[in-house]
């Protein structure tokens, strides 16, 4: 029960500021936002289900990419603290070493869950028409990713310590995540090599799951795999966070 509590105390402390300046939110999906101005446009017409309908087919991939952009830079957050001694402060405090994670994470969650649902209402009157149990459990899936990634950001922040160093490991990820997630474009029109290389990609079978449950396709086989896909990813997350956190020295 302790953790719980403190786990609230940290999420609290970390959402107050998120709540004063929720600006930041807004500024989080301004590149996923720019993708459905401007590219989702170009799929009408085109052959499939990206062209029958481009809203259905791309929002998903977005909601995937939101997700990346909004838990696997978050660590960036926690850099600050580290370096100023505030973080070092908190070890040395009674709060549980797990709950000093599992707050900040579930702040992030938040966060992209937030994010997510003003994509939804924004993109509703333009034409995207999603199964409804399907959008509930697509954002279930986009938090239980957001979990895996946020946690691993987490993790790779508290290893570098220093921005310039935690940026490169970020973008030198997060790219090769996107860009073989087939949210741009389905990789089935990938050659053989780039498709076997997207299959080793987690993101890329939470995409075909969000897919499959905003199309109301729920025993399409990819919801399956997306899923235990996401599940694994963070429960190995958390399982490598929980035992860094617990073996970190004030």
């Amino acid at each position: 029960m302790n953790t719980l509590r403190d786990t609230w105390i940290i999420y609290v402390r970390q959402m107050r500021p998120t709540m004063y300046n929720p600006t930041v939110v807004l500024f989080g999906m301004l590149q996923p936002v720019l993708y459905l101005a401007l590219f989702a446009p170009l799929l009408s017409g085109m052959p499939g289900a990206m062209g029958e309908s481009p809203w259905e087919w791309f929002v998903p991939g977005v909601l995937a990419m939101l997700g990346i952009f909004t838990t696997a830079f978050a660590g960036f957050g926690l850099l600050p603290e580290i370096r100023s001694g505030s973080y070092e402060r908190l070890l040395a405090t009674p709060v549980s070493r797990t709950a000093l994670l599992a707050g900040r994470v579930l702040r992030d969650i938040t966060v992209l869950l937030g994010q997510a649902l003003i994509i939804m209402v924004v993109m509703v009157p333009l034409g995207l028409r999603p199964s409804p149990v399907g959008l509930v459990l697509g954002l279930v899936l986009l938090a239980v990713l957001g979990l895996g990634l946020g946690t691993l950001s987490y993790l790779g922040a508290m290893a570098l310590k220093l921005e310039y160093a935690f940026a490169t490991l970020v973008q030198t990820i997060t790219m090769p995540l996107i860009l073989l997630s087939g949210v741009m474009l389905p990789m089935d029109l990938a050659p053989t090599w780039l498709y076997a290389l997207s299959r080793a990609n987690p993101v890329s079978h939470v995409v075909d799951a969000e897919r499959a449950l905003f199309a109301g396709d729920f025993t399409d086989p990819s919801v399956a795999i997306g899923a235990a896909v996401a599940v694994v990813l963070a429960a190995v997350a958390l399982a490598l966070g929980i035992r860094a956190m617990r073996r970190l020295s004030v």
